[in-house]
């Protein structure tokens, strides 16, 4: 069977970060490399952060994320700051950061409003002002939960070089909150693992009244990593927003 340690080195073979190839790990690196101090949120198995030391970045880097398993991972590197946690969590600190990151669709782990609220919340009071924010989230628009299905299973290769298919079955998808399992398994579809997970997918009013509440003004706000617009055909809304002074702080 598949322990959570096997699942969380897999994460890196599905979504490796690769800025020659990949758009998204251009965009955010690009960013992390111009701030003198880095608060990744979500940072999974640290592969941003780790990217960074290995380019010569020099700052503050710190990574959260409340999956124990890939914090192991991250926690390789010992020159940069891993917490355990969840968005809320970073409270802990007060205008230290002059750059938050959520890579990887990690603001879709927020599913109430109150989840929304607490961390945008925390998340701008960690922001020195003038900080900024970059994330991006599926559009709700897309409905690409309709394309999570086994039809759709990946195949890949482990490191070790076991052949493997990763699916998908979508249980719910009510408001924009999907909840489905995905099933790790043999190359014949033997099943190893099933997980279950929620997303909360987003259009971009509620997108841009979460922020704005949370002390953020919206800089840019794109529909693909290349920069352009949000469109009726936009699968993803790509933001940076930056933190304003609010009125008690």
């Amino acid at each position: 069977m598949f322990s959570d340690a096997d699942i969380a080195a897999l994460y890196d073979v599905l979504n490796p970060w690769d800025t020659e190839r990949r758009a998204d790990s251009a965009h955010y690196t690009a960013m992390v490399m111009g701030a003198r101090s880095v608060l990744d949120v979500g940072c999974g198995t640290g592969a941003m952060l780790h990217d960074a030391r290995r380019r010569g970045h020099r700052g503050r880097l710190v990574g959260i994320d409340p999956d124990r398993a890939a914090m192991e991972l991250a926690r390789r590197r010992d020159d940069i700051e891993w917490v355990d946690g969840v968005a809320a969590d970073v409270t802990a600190w007060r205008e230290e950061f002059e750059l938050a990151t959520m890579t990887s669709n990690a603001f879709m782990c927020l599913i109430t409003d109150d989840e929304v609220r607490a961390s945008l919340s925390a998340i701008h009071g960690a922001l020195e002002p003038g900080g900024r924010l970059a994330f991006e989230t599926r559009h709700i628009q897309s409905e690409q939960w309709k394309e999570w299905h086994p039809g759709n299973a990946e195949e890949i290769v482990d490191g070790s070089g076991r052949r493997l298919r990763v699916s998908h079955v979508v249980e719910s998808a009510v408001g924009g909150v999907v909840t489905m399992t995905e099933t790790t398994g043999e190359a014949d579809g033997t099943a190893e693992r099933v997980d279950r997970g929620v997303l909360r997918f987003f259009d971009e009013p509620e997108l841009r009244e979460f922020l704005e509440e949370a002390g953020f003004a919206v800089e840019e706000l794109y529909g693909d990593f290349a920069g352009g617009p949000v469109t009726p055909g936009s699968r993803v809304m790509v933001v940076v927003a930056r933190a304003q002074t609010l009125a008690h702080r």
